[in-house]
């Protein structure tokens, strides 16, 4: 079991507009997730990894692929309210999930 937080690079966010939509991420995606899968992975010690995506377009391939995999997944728009204008989407959470499942829709991409 893991979650990995996916962030869309082309934003070019600071650090700590950066941890803050990355965690936005992680909760919505654990919110969305299975009673059991939830428990599984809080047992598991929380395992997750944060990878770089290119743009948004790579987002929503992947949450699209996620959605017709079962897997958990949560789309972060910004609010608009600092440095990046509202709605743009910053990152997306998938899982807790088995990590066979979420590697299959993330394996390609790299460690940000």
């Amino acid at each position: 079991m893991k979650q990995v937080i996916v962030v869309n690079q082309s934003l070019k966010l600071p650090k700590g507009k950066l941890a803050a939509q990355v965690a936005h991420a992680a909760v919505g995606a654990f919110v969305e997730a299975g009673d059991d899968a939830r428990v599984n992975w809080l047992e598991e010690g929380m395992p997750k990894v944060v990878l770089a995506a290119s743009d948004e377009a790579e987002l929503l391939r992947l949450l699209d692929l996620a959605v017709q995999a079962g897997i958990p997944a949560s789309l972060v728009e910004d609010a608009g309210r600092t440095v990046v204008p509202a709605g743009s989407i910053t990152c997306l959470g998938l899982g807790p999930a088995d990590d066979a499942d979420i590697n299959q829709l993330t394996g390609d991409l790299k460690l940000l």
